[in-house]
């Protein structure tokens, strides 16, 4: 059964009322055609519920809009949805990226996902390049996928599932052969979007991996008084912890758009339920009628023991980021110094899962608050002191074997 429009259907109602299911819901390819982003693939998602997102099939197959009831829940940069062919892997002293920033998720990674670092690549076996500088946050969210099939599938149980699969490569003559599989899925009438993701070794040689989600959410969603609660034990590092209280914004309430705001970040150490997940809730309670208007963040702690949250409240780059991630905060050379990079063999490989669940009741939205305090309560207070206790990620780094 399907529940829509206050009720439950089956697939043969719902066909008798509708020519197609794209009357009411679907999945659509389309290609955008104007400026810079020219030529890059679109899938347009409609869930039937009020859910409606893309993805772009040419920007790393991540998310790009977002909203739920005609309300934007994601964050679009001034940048636009750029096509992959003007992006500069390497410009900038690798901090390129920037000039192609924008969705409500870009994937970092393959093999690198923080700041820009230096690599030793011997164990690719080719003498004349001994070093490889990687840009920030990697490569993939700037790589077309190929589109391996979209459509509705329904199911068993009588549910019917909207769904999209791609494949991103990011692949280079005597360095990293890593491939990304990727499942983009959505229930008929359903508020919530569930990704997994597989990243596996294809060459023939040793292969650092390094992961995280940059989940980007903006306006209306995001705006003064809009809370994140997530189940933090203590915060391990902030990046102006010098002047931590200077610019008025505290980790857990935002602020309005503030004039030469400088970017915040946070590495949170969060505990996870019985089954091993992380839920983190963003609430504007006095969007929707008062109802209220949430995403929750669902991950799992074995696949991503680390979370970041980043606030970038100024004038007219407005965002707050969930950030789950293989790795502390500090990046590559901070992981190689403590012995946590992670290694992919030859076929090996890592999955990863995400859930982005949209809250529209007073109700859900308690819910929602009551789960992440069951696990933990976060701190009280706006400005909890950064405890620095790096905890070690051994526990996280055994690969399993691809059999695809």
């Amino acid at each position: 059964m399907v529940f829509l429009f206050g009720k439950e259907w089956t697939r043969k109602e719902l066909e008798q009322r509708t020519g197609q299911l794209a009357q009411i819901a679907g999945v659509r390819l389309v290609t955008l055609q104007n400026g810079p982003e020219q030529g890059v693939r679109v899938l347009e998602f409609r869930s039937g519920s009020g859910l409606t997102f893309t993805i772009n099939i040419d920007r790393g197959f991540d998310l790009g809009d977002c909203a739920w009831g005609g309300t934007n829940l994601g964050w679009l940069s001034s940048t636009g949805t750029r096509h992959p062919s003007l992006h500069e892997h390497d410009g900038e002293n690798g901090f390129g990226w920037l000039r192609s920033f924008s969705g409500t998720n870009a994937t970092c990674g393959l093999d690198q996902n923080l700041f820009p670092a230096t690599d030793d690549v011997t164990h690719y076996h080719y003498p004349p390049r001994k070093q490889m500088t990687q840009p920030l946050h990697g490569r993939v969210a700037n790589s077309p996928a190929h589109l391996m099939g979209y459509g509705e599938r329904w199911n068993e149980d009588g549910s019917c599932t909207l769904w999209a699969k791609g494949l991103v490569k990011q692949v280079a003559v005597f360095a990293e052969n890593l491939w990304l599989y990727r499942t983009v899925e959505v229930d008929l009438g359903s508020d919530k979007i569930r990704l997994h993701d597989e990243v596996v070794n294809m060459g023939f040689n040793r292969t650092t991996h390094m992961y995280l989600y940059h989940l980007n959410f903006g306006f209306p969603l995001l705006d003064e008084g809009t809370e994140y609660v997530a189940p933090i034990a203590r915060v391990i590092w902030a990046a102006h912890e010098q002047e931590y209280e200077s610019q008025g914004v505290g980790y857990a309430i935002q602020s309005e758009p503030k004039k030469n705001f400088n970017e915040q970040v946070y590495e949170h150490e969060m505990m996870a339920d019985q089954n091993g997940r992380i839920p983190v809730l963003l609430i504007n309670r006095r969007l929707n009628a008062g109802e209220g208007l949430a995403v929750k963040v669902t991950t799992l702690k074995a696949q991503f023991p680390c979370q970041f949250e980043w606030q970038a409240l100024s004038e007219g780059c407005f965002a707050l980021g969930i950030e789950p991630s293989t790795n502390h905060v500090l990046g590559k050379n901070f992981a190689r110094d403590r012995n946590e990079v992670r290694w992919l063999e030859h076929r090996e490989s890592y999955a990863y899962d995400l859930e982005i669940d949209v809250l529209h009741s007073a109700k859900s939205i308690a819910a929602a608050v009551d789960e992440v305090y069951a696990i933990c309560r976060q701190p009280d207070e706006q400005y909890p002191r950064p405890e620095g206790n790096w905890f070690s990620l051994q526990e996280y780094l055994l690969p399993a074997k691809y059999n695809g």
